[in-house]
């Protein structure tokens, strides 16, 4: 005859059969995996999966501005933990002629904001005849940014372009759209190497001597010597950097040879 309400307790394992020992991050442990199985399955508490919809692909960005141009450069590595998955992936979209964007951080989440922005650019230029200036190109892209502030494009990015009286003009950005105009800015995996070294070369923060204002081409030797310096540390940084002068006469483009390794 049945009993109701009398149960009898599982037996999880016989007592001569030797324990199994269990690997974890604290070391071995003598738990017994049938234990372990019947003790998850019993307790019937969540259980817990991580999955995240980012990927950071490495990589670093420059821009600098200067009087009647700007540079804005970006090495050619995308990278996925320590794979290099291409050797030859460009971080520099033209928006105008003479307005471009750079930006590291997730490959998709870029593509896909770049996508928006050449969007929004053609209607600009539908509406009013002409292209937007660097002004209000980077009041939109902040915009863009703020909008998806809640679910945001792991991008950072840095603006150049020229402004008004066509001297350069630097914007750099945070992933929800808070920037500022500065003289330079980087964003990436080897930011923390090249920041250092342009507030010492280019704002002259830690020099005693009187800043000089650089030509374009000096500026461009100082991007070169300043990827080189960070492809020799950061492991993300390397195969080559692309590097654009904007003027009131368009956009130059040239790449100049990283290390491979």
């Amino acid at each position: 005859m049945a009993h109701w309400g009398v149960q009898s307790a599982p037996t999880m394992r016989a007592m001569d059969q030797p324990v199994v020992p269990m690997w974890s991050c604290e070391g071995s442990t003598g738990i017994d995996p049938k234990l372990e199985v019947a003790s998850s399955s019993t307790l019937g508490g969540p259980t817990e999966r991580r999955w995240s919809p980012y990927d950071f692909n490495g990589g670093t960005t420059l821009a600098i501005e200067g009087k009647g141009f700007c540079i804005t450069a970006g090495d050619t590595r995308m990278s996925s933990g320590y794979s290099i998955l291409t050797r030859n992936s460009s971080k520099l979209h033209q928006l105008t002629p003479h307005c471009v964007l750079s930006s590291g951080g997730c490959k998709t989440d870029i593509d896909q904001l770049h996508t928006m922005l050449d969007i929004r650019m053609n209607m600009y230029k539908h509406d009013h005849g002409q292209h937007m200036s660097a002004n209000s190109a980077s009041q939109m892209l902040s915009n863009t940014l703020y909008y998806r502030r809640f679910f945001p494009y792991y991008s950072f990015n840095v603006l150049a372009g020229l402004d008004e009286n066509g001297d350069g003009a630097v914007y750099a950005y945070d992933a929800i759209g808070s920037y500022e105009r500065t003289p330079f800015s980087s964003t990436g995996s080897g930011q923390k190497l090249m920041i250092p070294l342009m507030d010492n070369l280019v704002c002259f923060k830690n020099r005693l001597d009187k800043k000089v204002d650089m030509t374009a081409e000096e500026t461009v030797e100082l991007v070169k010597d300043a990827f080189i310096t960070a492809g020799e540390r950061d492991i993300y940084t390397g195969d080559a950097v692309e590097i654009m002068t904007i003027t009131t006469a368009g956009i130059k483009t040239e790449t100049f040879g990283l290390k491979y390794d």
